[in-house]
């Protein structure tokens, strides 16, 4: 049985951020708690339909901003999440939190409520760039939402940093991150900022750091981050001992997760087969009572299911079995070992008769690997 996990989308932010491609909408004045809550624990029980519950390992909140919604309203999901799947006695729930929406109160009330991790959105900690990334916070409130996830209980936290910013010099670069790791989080999200179509930025194409410049901030970064204890597990994910994402973790190993929310993907293993699925996108659609939930669900095809499990489990720092790819996928672990040994070859993987991991020349060239997977 593998692991399963579940994904709660909250659409709603403040404001649009102008690099942001996420399923995330500006917020009404009045934002619609109650009856979202209704609909996504509605959209659970359809989804137990087709899929049987089974135990959940870990719960992840995500927007958008989660943190918009009260405590009262998480209360009331919860409620009824459990009354339709059983929470594993040590089940990780990570919320993703702004430090523009902070309230000391309401994060003090999410722990309570069993919230056992907190991922703040910092990006920066410099005032100038705070602004260029359209962020509603200020550094100074970035500084006081860390603090109040410590006084709220708070002992396992994230903080999402970027880095090659527009217009980010080397020293700017790696003074963020050092200010995250003064504050002692038990995980960073350390990353280099994308352009992504549809977004503000795509259209503005902003002044970037140079590739040169890009790759001082990372190699430093590293130093930096190795230094105050992290370990990188995965391309942009950096832990304490112990402190690795749960949640994460699982879909980089092709787990099971169920995908409740507006524009929420879902991957589901039945019967044999690997089914994904994805919810409306537009939240006026997704709580639309004459609509069905669900606006897409296909079963991944035999030829296609070697490359979604190595896209992911590529990413990992760690040593992966053998075993394992059949276990997720139901596949012979000869529709792996010809494009493994290619890789092998390459000196981008190493591997044994058991096991196989990603080299650092493969981490450097994490696209052409993944790439030796594609269907042919």
């Amino acid at each position: 049985m593998l692991p399963l996990s579940l994904y709660i989308h909250i659409p709603w932010c403040i404001r649009k951020c102008p690099y942001c491609d996420f399923n995330s909408h500006k917020s009404p004045e009045t934002l619609p708690e109650l009856d979202y809550v209704q609909a996504l624990i509605a959209d659970l029980e359809t989804d137990l339909q087709r899929f049987p519950a089974r135990e959940i390992n870990t719960i992840f909140i995500g927007g958008g901003t989660p943190s918009l919604f009260s405590a009262q309203a998480f209360d009331k999901l919860f409620i009824g999440l459990k009354k339709l799947l059983p929470f594993a006695p040590d089940i990780e729930i990570t919320m993703e939190a702004n430090p523009g929406t902070v309230e000391q109160q309401r994060f003090t009330d999410y722990r309570q409520l069993g919230i056992n991790r907190l991922s703040l959105g910092i990006q920066s900690f410099n005032p100038i760039h705070l602004k260029a990334l359209g962020r509603i916070h200020d550094d100074k409130q970035a500084h006081r939402a860390i603090e109040a996830a410590r006084n709220a209980g708070f002992d396992n936290l994230n903080l999402d940093i970027m880095h090659g910013l527009p217009k980010q010099t080397v020293d700017e670069g790696l003074a963020d991150l050092a200010a995250a790791l003064a504050h002692q989080p038990e995980h960073l999200s350390w990353y280099q900022l994308t352009i992504e179509p549809n977004t503000v930025f795509y259209k503005e194409n902003p002044p970037l750091p140079s590739e040169d410049d890009a790759y001082l901030i990372e190699e430093n970064g590293f130093t930096l981050l190795e230094a105050a204890g992290f370990t990188r597990y995965e391309i942009s994910a950096f832990a304490k001992p112990n402190k690795q994402a749960r949640h994460n973790l699982n879909y980089w190993l092709f787990g099971d997760y169920l995908g409740i929310g507006a524009g929420a993907h879902g991957k589901y293993t039945h019967n044999g087969h690997v089914h994904r699925t994805h919810k409306h996108r537009q939240p006026k659609e997704y709580l639309n009572a004459q609509k069905h939930f669900l606006a897409g669900e296909e079963v991944i095809a035999s030829d296609e299911l070697l490359f979604e499990f190595m896209l992911n489990a590529t990413r990992l720092e760690q040593v992966i079995s053998l075993d394992w790819f059949t276990q997720t996928t139901g596949l012979a672990q000869t529709v792996l070992m010809q494009s493994l040994k290619i890789a092998e070859q390459k000196q981008l993987i190493s591997l044994t008769d058991t096991h196989w991991q990603v080299t650092p020349l493969g981490r450097r060239f994490t696209n052409d690997l993944q790439g030796i997977f594609l269907p042919k």
